[in-house]
C-alpha cells in the first residue's frame, strides 16, 4: 500500500470513529399532561368545537417555557389559544443535551374532545 493510500485510509477512520461525538445527542423536554390541563373555552363548548392542535414549544433548561407556536390549527382559534396559553404556563421537565440541561424544542399535540 502506498504512503498516500495509508494516509487517507487513517483519515477516514479517524472521521468515521470521530464523527459520534460531533454530533450532540439531543432528548427533547417533556411534560406530564395529567398535571397540566387547558379549561375549555366557553364559546367552544357551546359551539361544540372539537379538534387536535399541534405546538412546538422552547423550553429553557429550567423548564419553562421561552417560546411557542401552532404548527397546525384545531381549526378553531379559540381552541389553539387555549392550548398555547395553559401548556406555556405548565413545568415541563427540561430536555438534555449530552446529558446536561439545555434549552431545547418540543413538540405538543393537544386533543380537545367533548364528552
Amino acid at each position: 500500500m502506498s504512503t498516500n493510500k495509508r494516509w487517507l485510509s487513517v483519515v477516514a477512520a479517524v472521521l468515521v470513529s470521530g464523527a459520534p461525538a460531533a454530533f450532540a445527542a439531543e432528548v427533547p423536554a417533556s411534560f406530564d399532561a395529567k398535571n397540566c390541563k387547558a379549561e375549555y373555552p366557553k364559546a367552544s363548548l357551546m359551539n361544540e368545537e372539537q379538534g387536535t392542535v399541534s405546538m412546538s414549544f422552547l423550553i429553557k433548561s429550567d423548564g419553562t417555557v421561552a417560546d411557542s407556536k401552532v404548527e397546525k390549527s384545531s381549526g378553531f382559534k379559540n381552541l389553539d389559544k387555549a392550548a398555547i396559553k395553559a401548556l406555556s404556563a405548565c413545568k415541563f421537565k427540561p430536555g438534555t443535551k449530552d446529558g446536561a440541561p439545555a434549552e431545547t424544542w418540543t413538540k405538543v399535540d393537544y386533543a380537545w374532545k367533548l364528552d
